[in-house]
């Protein structure tokens, strides 16, 4: 249950595209219990749902709250068609719950706001470092390197790009940090 930190300074193990959703709920009525209860209750539902199954692609999740009114969950999927495939699946309690919602529309829509974000990001549109932490976020979905693996700038990480069969990383190809070849501002610096 608590995690223990990995010391030192870390990366997380993603290659290529990124896969994450943002998926929330606002509590506009405290009062209107009956209309935001199921909702607030059906993402944890969902969530033991995916964990059960992990070909449907969710590779790891982390729940936040914004305020007292505001709760929402970071994902990271597979691939898009996961996520998309998941969504639609007559078999799984998403469908169920979406078309539950969609027939008290009317009544609830006051009461509780949702919101979903979902965003594809190509590798070389992200990066990250983790400082004695747990895995968390993308480094628990995806799994954890030294920092050393993609480099101690932000610039070089966001550099980093998956080998291909015969190529060099980024990691050979950049001059060392420190070099008389390395940017003034990465020389010995972590971001």
């Amino acid at each position: 249950m608590f995690a223990k930190p990995v010391p030192g300074r870390a990366v997380a193990a993603a290659e290529g595209e990124v896969v994450v959703l943002l998926i929330g709920m606002r509590i506009n009525h405290f009062w209107a219990v009956h209309h935001w209860l199921p909702v607030f209750l059906a993402m944890p539902r969902m969530l033991r749902e995916l964990s059960r199954d992990k070909g449907r692609g969710l590779l790891g999740h982390t729940l936040l709250s914004g305020s007292p009114r505001t709760y929402y969950v970071v994902q990271y999927w597979e691939s898009r068609e996961k996520l998309y495939a998941y969504a639609k699946a007559p078999d799984m309690f998403h469908r169920a719950a979406w078309a539950r919602l969609n027939r008290k529309e009317k009544k609830a829509r006051q009461h509780v706001g949702l919101w979903h974000e979902s965003y594809l990001v190509p590798e070389g549109g992200y990066e990250n470092i983790y400082f004695d932490m747990p895995p968390y976020g993308l480094a628990k979905a995806k799994g954890v390197l030294p920092i050393e693996a993609r480099g101690r700038s932000a610039a070089a990480r966001l550099a980093h790009r998956t080998p291909g069969p015969g190529a060099a990383s980024v990691q050979e190809a950049a001059p060392a940090a420190g070099s008389a070849h390395a940017p003034e501002a990465e020389r010995g610096r972590v971001r």
